[in-house]
């Protein structure tokens, strides 16, 4: 049985044309990604899924693996799919999407994610698909800006609605509550990650440009775990700085 990690990297960005070749403190970011992948436990693979050659070029020119997929994927989830897919992973192991834009990524994060798959697999419990992360958001200015993902998720911990929006909202001046930040890691099943690629596009994902919600609107759980462990993305140049700012 294999816990695959995959890393979908695209080199077209309209807002940061080649990101993932951004260099990070001297290191190409999607370097910085793969190599806290490599430090997470009970990994037995961790590649690069891309569509473009400079970006396996610049894998391969590090060490890593990378593994061209087709161009015309819907999201980072198709990707991933498409990689696995290439990999030949049977139906039973796990698969664990970790995004090319979080050079900040705490291998525990990973190990985290995947800890209810292999719960549910040795207890026998209810089955599980799909998983992703969630922190509590510190920053006031992260609960307003729409590049950063909310969720909200009922008391057995999965997903109720992901948004750019601020969920839940106060109605009431001074109510006082926490909001969490959905972190762009995810682990599923090879089972279920066919069956996600075979989805058509929500209306809600359209809406919010969220691929996650393809799952809900279809009426599959995501179990959330909450993680004590930011994983800030680079969205834009000047995260640049930032970033460097706190690795430094």
């Amino acid at each position: 049985m294999k816990t695959a990690v995959i890393i979908p990297s695209r080199f077209s960005s309209s807002r940061f044309e080649g990101k993932p070749l951004a260099l990070i403190c001297g290191r190409p970011m999607i370097q910085r990604v793969y190599e806290a992948a490599l430090g997470a436990k009970q990994v037995t693979d961790v590649v690069v899924a891309t569509d473009d050659p400079r970006i396996a070029d610049a894998v391969a020119g590090f060490g890593g693996r990378a593994i061209m997929t087709a161009a015309d994927n819907r999201s980072g989830t198709d990707r991933v799919a498409d990689a696995a897919a290439r990999m030949g992973l049977s139906p039973d192991d796990i698969v664990i999407n970790v995004q090319g834009d979080q050079p900040l990524l705490d291998p525990r994060c990973i190990e985290q994610v995947a800890a209810p798959l292999f719960s549910a697999r040795k207890t026998g419990g209810d089955e599980i698909g799909m998983t992703t992360l969630a922190f509590r958001i510190v920053n006031p200015d992260e609960i307003t800006n729409p590049k950063d993902v909310k969720v909200t998720f009922d008391i057995r911990g999965y997903a109720l609605y992901f948004s750019r929006s601020p969920i839940p909202f106060g109605r009431d001046p001074g109510t006082v509550f926490d909001t969490y930040k959905h972190l762009g890691v995810y682990a599923y099943t090879r089972r279920f990650l066919e069956t996600f690629r075979r989805l058509p596009e929500g209306r809600l994902e359209a809406i919010e440009k969220l691929e996650q919600l393809r799952a809900l609107e279809h009426g599959y759980r995501i179990q959330v775990v909450v993680t004590p462990y930011d994983s800030p993305e680079v969205d834009l140049p000047e995260d640049i700085v930032r970033i460097e700012r706190i690795l430094e």
